[in-house]
């Protein structure tokens, strides 16, 4: 099995804190790696146009619940992602170690910093009761073929009902070329479910927040270089921000955990400031 793609993709940061970087989205060896590809089996065999536009459906009107941002974080303590195979610590914890590796590399950007805070809460839907496998992972377009950068794309997707159409099977599947992404049916997750909750709630961050939360864990696109045939020119120019987001979000994992009541009137403020009060999720 060919090393996944991310590996080679590395920021600026000192060697003597970062891991090896075959360490990192190692989906060829570990101890996590049987729960990762189950995970991943499940997401490839049952994530079809069908099951997508059903889960738009299902959660497009935000009545899951009512709450803050730090409310939701607080709920991510009780998850640990089943696809991730560095990390075996809440999530709570990666969404501060985000944010605050992103406000130290730009620290005037501050609307920056809280797409690091916010870029995983729509795991929330997992305690909403959603499979991890709907929820959590790597991202790909429904209705085309799945390209090679896919993890596991070899071994996953053969009972995928899909990739039996005609038209969902090829290439282009659904889609015009370059037809850009926002015009793509992505698999249901918390990257799509949490950048329409960001819509709905009407979140007064910049169009680049949006576009991180909703593609960042597209990786065989952002990382792996496939999928181009889909994009348009705001998808290329939107491109170096994603890559930007992906190394705080895949190289500040670790078990050196935050002192996270320190962090928390910081990012309030910053909540205050581009998404107040309660929310509806």
């Amino acid at each position: 099995m060919d090393p996944d793609p991310s590996q080679v993709y590395r920021p600026d940061m000192d060697p003597e804190a970062a891991k090896d970087k075959g360490s990192f989205r190692n989906y060829t060896s570990g101890p996590l790696l049987d729960r990762v590809f189950r995970t991943y089996k499940l997401m490839h065999t049952w994530q079809t146009v069908d099951f997508v536009r059903k889960k738009h459906a299902q959660f497009g009107g935000f009545s899951y619940k009512r709450m803050t941002v730090l409310e939701a974080v607080d709920m991510l303590d009780g998850l640990v992602d089943e696809s991730d195979p560095d990390v075996d610590f809440p999530n709570s914890f990666h969404a501060f170690q985000t944010a605050e590796g992103i406000r130290k590399a730009h620290p005037d950007k501050d609307w920056f910093h809280l797409v690091g805070l916010l870029h995983d809460l729509g795991k929330v839907l997992v305690l909403a009761g959603e499979p991890q496998w709907a929820v959590v992972g790597d991202t790909f377009p429904v209705g085309c073929r799945p390209q090679a950068s896919v993890v596991f794309c070899d071994s996953t997707f053969q009972d995928n009902p899909d990739l039996q159409d005609p038209v969902y099977s090829t290439e282009l599947g659904m889609y015009q070329p370059h037809c850009g992404l926002e015009n793509v049916l992505m698999s249901w997750g918390h990257d799509e479910y949490m950048y329409q909750m960001m819509k709905f709630n009407k979140f007064s961050l910049p169009g680049e927040a949006f576009y991180i939360i909703r593609f960042h864990s597209f990786y065989p696109w952002h990382t792996g270089g496939d999928y181009r045939q889909l994009c348009n020119e705001q998808d290329l120019a939107m491109l170096p921000w994603v890559q930007e987001f992906n190394k705080f979000d895949l190289y500040t994992k670790g078990s050196d955990l935050p002192d996270v009541d320190e962090l928390r009137p910081y990012y309030q403020g910053l909540i205050d400031k581009y998404c107040p009060g309660v929310l509806c999720w």
